[in-house]
C-alpha cells in the first residue's frame, strides 16, 4: 500500500515490507495486553503508520484456543497491520503462521525479543537469542510456509557480553526476512538502562533488509532524532503511546514541518479515552472491557487538572454509563475552569 508524500516533508526513510511501502515510518510497537484492535485503530487514526497485534502463542493458535484466537480479530482502517507470534517450536509455529495467515494481516512477525521469564522459559522470545541458528531455521521455515513478507523483532543480544545483534541479522536476512525490528536493549536489561541505538547503523552496514529501531521511542523529537542520528528505516513506539496515542500525530507533523504539533487538549484527551472505551465494548463483554481499561486512564489524564480524583472515581467502576457520566462531567468542570482563569 502506497503512502504518497503529499506534505513535500523531507524523507528520512522509505520502509518496504511486502506491498507496504511508508515513508518515514512511524510504528505500534506489539504490546501484550495493550495493542488490542480497539488500541490500534485509535493509533491509526492519530497517525501510526504501521500497527502490530499483541504477541500471539502458537500453542494458543494450534489449539485453537480462544484469547489466542480473539487476538487476530483485524478492522479494515488498521491496515497496514502485522500478526506477531512466538513460540520455540518450528513446526507449531508454521502451522500458527498459516493461522495468522488467514486472518488477513500485510506481513507475519516473529518475537524474538520478549525478556518476560515465562516467555523466555518456553524458548521463545528472546530466548532464541541463545541459539541463532534456530532462530534462524525458524524464520526460514516460517518464509517458506506463508505466502507473506515475515519480519523478525529482536533485541542486542541476551546480555552485554553477548551482543550479537549483526551476527543474527546477517542470519535472518539469509533466512528470508523481508525486514527486522531491534529493540536496542538486551535481554536481561528488559526495560531498565538506555537503549543503544549505536547499533542501528552498524546492523545497516552489515545488511541490505529494513531496520526498523524500537527502544526509548518517547517523544515527537525522539522520531526524528532516531531517523536523524541513526539511518534506521523506520522507527517504533511502545509504552509511550499507552494512553497518549498522539504522539503519532505529533511525530508526523514534526517529519512534514520541521515544527512541534499543538498539543491536544484536555477536551481531545477525555474524548479520546472514551473512544477508545467506546470499541473497546463492540469487542468485549461491558465489563470486562471497562475492567481491562484501566491500565489507559493514567496516560490519558496525566497533567490534567484534578485529574487524579477523577482516575480514583473511573478505576473503580464496572459500566460503561459511570465511566461517560464522569468524564462527560470532567469535562463541563474543566471548561469551567479555564472559564474562570482566562476571568482572572
Amino acid at each position: 500500500m502506497d503512502t504518497p508524500n503529499t506534505n513535500n516533508e523531507h524523507i528520512y526513510a522509505e520502509l518496504t515490507i511486502g506491498d507496504v511501502k511508508v515513508q518515514n515510518g512511524v510504528l505500534l510497537a506489539p504490546m501484550e495486553d495493550v495493542t488490542d484492535l480497539p488500541f490500534r485503530v485509535i493509533c491509526k487514526r492519530m497517525g501510526a503508520d504501521i500497527v502490530y497485534t499483541e504477541f500471539i502463542s502458537s500453542d494458543g493458535l494450534i489449539r485453537d484456543a480462544r484469547r489466542s484466537m480473539e487476538k487476530l480479530r483485524l478492522a479494515d482502517e488498521e491496515h497496514p497491520v502485522s500478526i506477531q507470534i512466538f513460540g520455540g517450536d518450528i513446526e507449531i509455529m508454521k502451522e500458527a503462521a498459516l493461522v495468522a495467515e488467514a486472518s488477513g494481516p500485510d506481513f507475519i512477525d516473529i518475537n524474538c525479543g520478549c525478556w518476560v521469564r515465562n516467555v523466555v522459559a518456553r524458548n521463545a522470545g528472546a530466548a532464541l537469542l541463545k541459539d541463532p541458528p534456530l532462530m534462524a531455521a525458524m524464520t526460514k521455515a516460517i518464509v517458506d510456509t506463508v505466502k507473506l513478507p515475515v519480519t523478525v523483532k529482536t533485541r542486542l543480544g541476551w546480555d552485554s557480553s553477548s551482543i550479537i545483534i549483526e551476527d543474527v541479522a546477517q542470519r535472518l536476512q539469509d533466512a528470508g526476512a523481508s525486514a527486522i525490528t531491534v529493540h536496542c536493549r538486551t535481554r536481561d536489561m528488559g526495560h531498565s538502562g538506555d537503549a543503544d541505538w549505536s547499533w542501528i547503523p552498524k546492523i545497516k552496514k552489515v545488511v541490505d533488509i529494513p531496520v526498523i529501531l524500537n527502544g526509548d521511542i518517547i517523544t515527537s523529537d525522539d522520531v526524528l532524532k532516531a531517523f536523524q542520528d541513526s539511518g534506521c528505516d523506520a522507527v517504533m513506539i511502545g509504552r509511550a503511546a499507552v494512553g497518549n496515542p498522539f504522539v503519532f500525530r505529533e511525530a508526523r507533523h514534526l517529519l512534514a514541518t520541521g515544527e512541534h504539533a499543538p498539543e491536544p487538549d484536555f477536551e481531545e484527551k477525555v474524548r479520546t479515552c472514551l473512544e477508545h472505551l467506546r470499541l473497546q465494548l463492540l469487542q468485549k463483554t461491558e465489563r470486562r472491557a471497562v475492567l481491562e481499561f484501566r491500565k489507559f486512564y493514567s496516560g490519558y489524564l496525566r497533567g490534567l487538572y484534578c485529574a487524579s480524583a477523577v482516575k480514583q472515581d473511573v478505576q473503580q467502576y464496572e459500566s460503561f454509563a459511570q465511566v461517560e457520566d464522569r468524564l462527560e462531567a470532567y469535562i463541563k468542570f474543566l471548561h469551567n475552569h479555564q472559564f474562570q482563569n482566562d476571568v482572572a
